[in-house]
């Protein structure tokens, strides 16, 4: 098994779980609310901390399944060399995107949380913790986009 296939495996186990969880948050919430007649008081910020997790987790897997949304109709009226040079660039775009936007800011929001002692209302975590999946999701998409730079067939399943 290649490193890409392990980190793919990682990334569907994790999705799974913080999707589970998610569930079993919400359903929690729900009744709690309407059937106990008394709201719990963290389910609401928690299932709004575990979508911004799978929402910036599963982009960065959808990355690596070359699944992401795209208006390719470019890309399909293109001759096989020029379809590989366009996968190459649009890579490359993305790439750029990562690191600029993901890591570097993402970093950054991370650390001025931190710095700042940021926390959340209802379950009083330091939302650094919150956002550091964007400089890792980050460094997961940079990586898939160098992989399909080098290699543009790497991620055609």
């Amino acid at each position: 098994m290649n490193l890409k296939a392990k980190i793919d495996k990682i990334l569907e186990n994790v999705l799974i779980a913080f999707m589970s969880i998610l569930v079993i948050d919400v359903l929690w919430q729900v009744l709690s609310r309407y059937i106990l007649s008394s709201p719990s008081s963290f389910t609401d910020e928690l299932a709004g901390f575990l979508l911004i997790w799978v929402g910036v987790l599963g982009a960065a897997y959808v990355a690596g399944k070359q699944g992401h949304l795209a208006i390719d109709l470019l890309i399909q009226r293109s001759s096989p060399q020029t379809r590989k040079k366009l996968m190459i660039v649009i890579n490359i775009f993305v790439a750029l995107f990562a690191l600029l936007v993901m890591i570097v800011g993402g970093t950054w929001l991370v650390a001025t949380r931190f710095m700042f002692n940021v926390n959340s209302a209802a379950l009083h975590l330091p939302l650094g913790y919150v956002y550091i999946v964007l400089p890792i999701s980050g460094i997961l998409i940079l990586y898939y986009s160098i992989l399909f730079i080098i290699k543009p067939e790497g991620g055609q399943q």
